[in-house]
């Protein structure tokens, strides 16, 4: 009797092992693959991947070599809808040659598309900036440069590109790529070594670009010649100058450099002087209405005791400002300058002062003088 009932026990434990071995592995069969999965997914990705509306317009905005144009000359509006026409009009621009990196032209998408990615989970986003990576490190120059468009050099477009902040937009892009800063550490490891290089050999452009007065080491040009460097001109009212706007971001970017080389330090120094030299003290650009001009206003400099402004452009070799219309000729005053170039442009600005009063000297006790 006692043998029976230790038999039906040890029946029924056998059976509940059995039944939760059971289901167990029905955990496993149902639930590994969803756990393998998660395991691959980018950090923060959901299981399935997500669309965000502005990348997917960023896709077709995408050129076949990679970048990214700017169509009519004016930044890509990604918020506004594209109708059924225009996405069959894209996908058929999609060879052409008009990619740019003006006023963040790729580099900006590049960065939102990573974002994106590590949001989403939505692996087209992150070989779309991928793609947009390996055209920027095509487009760089022998001198070490980029270009405002590549391949098309027509005209000033083949120029060293500082204006607006190109070139420096893309070396940011590849310090992010060879950091993996921003994200960017989702990126092929097989770019890190590229964007290392090209890092290297921008910075060495910047260095010999650097504008001399004499032997006195100044700022830069909005632009350069890619064979000579030299400072060239670009559109009519854009004359070969030093920079007071351009100049500060380049600067900012050679002070992220760790362990900065002597030239690097000499550069950096330099340019800082100079926008100390060249402030303009005591004077402010106001805005006024004026139903006499063309435009229905007017740009106009005013006394001001308590203001400190820079100019867009100095003279190469005298550090005068001067502003010029679409006639090409330099002039010293601005109300000497057509009322559409007057109010149309940027032509004062206190670019630097961010620069020489908090950054600079945080990078002198770091790195010291």
């Amino acid at each position: 009797m006692n043998s029976t009932r230790n038999r039906q026990t040890r029946g029924a434990t056998v059976g509940r092992l059995e039944t939760g071995r059971f289901w167990r592995t029905s955990w496993l069969v149902f639930l590994g693959p969803l756990f393998l999965l998660g395991c691959c997914l980018p950090r923060g990705a959901s299981a399935q991947p997500t669309v965000d509306t502005v990348a997917e317009r960023m896709l077709l905005y995408q050129r076949a070599n990679g970048g990214w144009p700017q169509p009519g000359g004016n930044r890509i509006d990604y918020d506004k809808p594209l109708s059924e026409a225009a996405r069959k009009a894209l996908t058929a621009e999609r060879d052409q040659l008009d990619t740019t990196i003006d006023d963040g032209a790729t580099t900006r998408e590049i960065n939102y598309l990573v974002s994106a990615y590590a949001k989403t989970g939505n692996t087209a986003y992150l070989q779309a900036a991928e793609r947009g990576i390996a055209f920027l490190l095509s487009a760089q120059n022998r001198a070490g440069g980029w270009p405002q468009f590549y391949p098309d050099s027509s005209k000033y477009r083949g120029q060293i590109t500082y204006n607006d902040g190109a070139m420096i937009d893309v070396l940011w892009v590849m310090h992010r790529t060879a950091t993996g800063q921003h994200g960017f550490d989702r990126v092929s490891p097989r770019f890190v070594p590229q964007a290392k290089a090209a890092i290297d050999r921008g910075i060495s452009c910047i260095l010999n670009t650097q504008y001399r007065q004499g032997n006195k080491l100044t700022v830069w040009c909005a632009q350069h010649d890619r064979r000579t460097l030299l400072p060239t001109k670009a559109r009519a009212f854009e004359l070969p100058s030093l920079s007071g706007s351009e100049s500060v971001g380049i600067v900012q970017f050679l002070m992220q450099q760790d362990n900065p080389s002597p030239d690097v330090k000499t550069a950096i120094r330099s340019a800082v002087a100079w926008f100390e030299q060249v402030k303009l003290v005591g004077i402010a650009v106001k805005t006024v209405s004026d139903p006499n001009q063309p435009s229905g206003r007017d740009q106009v400099v005013v006394p001001d005791s308590g203001s400190t402004l820079w100019a867009r452009f100095y003279d190469l070799d005298t550090n005068r400002p001067f502003f010029t219309g679409r006639d090409s000729v330099k002039k010293y005053k601005l109300a000497d300058i057509e009322n559409e170039r007057r109010v149309g442009y940027g032509w004062y600005g206190t670019w630097p002062a961010r620069l020489l009063a908090k950054d600079y000297p945080n990078w002198v006790k770091k790195w010291g003088n």
